[in-house]
């Protein structure tokens, strides 16, 4: 895949970019030429690895760690990350996440905790503690999903944190444009990864197929070119909105 935006000299940070939808975009940003913070929870061998694959193919990129579950690790991320970079963070693309399946009458209140903790107070607050280094031209990137806007599976709780990450990107954009910073969402459809491991399966992709336009399933590397479009210039006119990839699901 060639990517032509161009990032020469922006900073990045991904976070949960150890694998899957995060690892993709980590090396499609370098690839554009930015320097790339690769974040990583528990999986330091894989962050390595594409810390790795990036210094090879002639980029640059450190790899940090920070426990996202936890409420101070927005906060010490933001810290270790500032120490990398120095003054300025031009592209913060808020990946990581957690799943669950689980019917409402299975669902517990750890669960619920758990994945609004990841996928929705986390990025709040990195945002806000990367404020102070980012500037005008800056972009962040939320990731949305498909659940968001329909019914997909035993998926309600982490559909609803999906749905608070929408409105958090109009408020975010609405707050920040003054500043020059755009705040964009991209949602993905279903992508066969590690935390969509149903996927991979032949009922997955079955009930993946049946509901998309496009007859066939998304690789990470397609999500990740939609990152990296809206973290560039290219996209310089576009803030609050959430940009669906899903192949033409739930139409």
């Amino acid at each position: 895949m060639t990517i032509q935006s161009n990032l020469s000299g922006k900073t990045a940070l991904v976070t949960g970019a150890s694998r899957g939808i995060g690892r993709a975009t980590a090396l499609a940003l370098a690839q554009a030429g930015a320097q790339v913070i690769v974040h990583y929870s528990s999986g330091e061998k894989e962050a390595t690895a594409v810390v790795t694959d990036i210094r090879n193919a002639g980029g640059k990129a450190e790899k940090v760690a920070a426990d996202l579950r936890t409420a101070d690790g927005p906060h010490l991320l933001a810290e270790r990350v500032r120490a990398i970079i120095g003054g300025r963070l031009d592209i913060l693309v808020a990946n990581a996440g957690i799943a669950k399946a689980a019917s409402i009458a299975e669902t517990t209140v750890e669960d619920f905790d758990a994945l609004f903790a990841v996928n929705v107070r986390a990025p709040y607050f990195l945002v806000q503690q990367l404020l102070p280094v980012m500037c005008k031209g800056s972009s962040v990137i939320l990731l949305s999903s498909l659940a968001a806007h329909a019914a997909v599976g035993n998926l309600s709780a982490y559909s609803a944190t999906k749905g608070a990450i929408d409105t958090l990107v109009k408020h975010f954009a609405s707050a920040l444009g003054e500043r020059g910073i755009r705040v964009n969402a991209v949602a993905p459809g279903v992508v066969p990864t590690e935390m969509s491991s149903f996927a991979k399966t032949d009922a997955g992709r079955e009930f993946a197929l049946g509901m998309q336009a496009l007859k066939r399933l998304a690789t990470p590397e397609e999500i990740a070119a939609a990152i990296t479009f809206l973290a560039s210039d290219q996209a310089q006119w576009i803030t609050g909105d959430t940009l669906r990839v899903d192949g033409g699901s739930k139409l």
